[in-house]
């Protein structure tokens, strides 16, 4: 114990961080050339060491005794033209530590690299498939790895689904020895434009929870459910209710009861006219809290509802039309 100790202040001194117990996969998907990393581990934060992608370049997983300059210097290699099997290889021939390094990275073309060093605890290693790589160390059993690599590979829908199929089929397989901390999704789309914000598809982090995997899904479904809000606000803006009508149920099935997603779904109706719409939603937001009705209030100040005699009036029928008095 001593000497793993002392093994650990030699890394921590180096700046590389030690986050063991982890499974993770890197993957593209042919259809949209989305990329990603998703990642669960024992560990406090683990998506600010391991998780590293950028649009139109890869995605990098950096983990074991884990050394985050993997993720950065990964993806400026691939940025430059190189493929993610001699970026790789660079930063391994670089690296005196590489035998407790397990790192996978994916290119924009899906051409795939994986290492697991010789030194990585049991039970560790990686399986790389069709624009995947499934990694773990560890774990309870050498089961966990072919699960994951199974999950993804059989599972339909979006990327975001796969990754997420993966590391349930890890947990389910027995997972990381020590136990349950933290996971992370991050996905990135497949050309990019020099927005990072408009770049990214989705960022989600559980830093610290005793059921990580469950709650990353939970997360999933709520950024599902803004997205969907978000292409109900464009298809009223657009004048296609029935398209906004489709989004807007689709967001309030993700997330039953959510006062801020009907808030916005009755004002974004309201103010594209469609205020008798708009009235049993507001009926059911004010009656989770009298601040909803303060906060329609500040919306004309604002601008978001006219700031104008006919804006207030819309405010004033609102809420006389709306209010659930005790």
């Amino acid at each position: 114990m001593r000497l793993l100790r002392s093994a650990l202040l030699a890394i921590a001194l180096t700046g590389v961080t030690a986050a063991e117990a982890t499974y993770s996969i890197v993957a593209r998907d042919p259809a949209t050339g989305e990329m990603g990393v998703a990642v669960q581990s024992h560990w406090f934060s683990v998506g600010t060491v391991v998780t590293w992608a950028e649009a139109g370049v890869g995605a990098v997983a950096t983990q074991s005794l884990a050394d985050p300059a993997y993720g950065p210097r990964g993806l400026d290699l691939m940025r430059t033209g190189m493929s993610a099997e001699d970026a790789l290889r660079a930063l391994l021939e670089a690296d005196a530590a590489s035998a407790v390094r397990q790192v996978a990275m994916i290119d924009d073309e899906g051409n795939v690299a994986a290492h697991t060093g010789d030194r990585c605890i049991a039970a560790a290693g990686q399986i790389v498939g069709l624009q995947f790589s499934v990694q773990a160390n560890l774990m309870v059993s050498d089961n966990v790895v072919p699960a994951m690599a199974h999950a993804f590979e059989e599972t339909s829908g979006d990327l975001a689904t796969r990754m997420m199929a993966a590391l349930s089929a890890a947990q389910e397989a027995g997972g990381d020895i020590r136990g349950k901390q933290s996971a992370a999704m991050l996905i990135v789309k497949g050309e990019g434009t020099g927005r990072p914000w408009a770049d990214r598809v989705l960022d989600l982090r559980v830093e610290d929870h005793a059921e990580p995997i469950a709650e990353l899904a939970r997360l999933l479904d709520v950024h599902r459910a803004y997205e969907s809000m978000n292409r109900g606000d464009l298809a009223i803006e657009k004048g296609d209710m029935a398209l906004a009508g489709k989004e807007y149920a689709r967001a309030a099935e993700l997330l039953p009861g959510n006062p801020e997603v009907l808030f916005w779904q009755a004002v974004t109706l309201a103010t594209a006219g469609h205020v008798a719409e708009s009235i049993p939603i507001f009926q059911k937001v004010f009656g989770q809290g009298e601040e909803w009705v303060e906060v329609l209030r500040r919306l004309q100040p604002a601008g978001i509802i006219p700031a104008t005699p006919e804006g207030k009036a819309l405010v004033d029928q609102i809420i006389l039309e709306a209010r659930i008095e005790d």
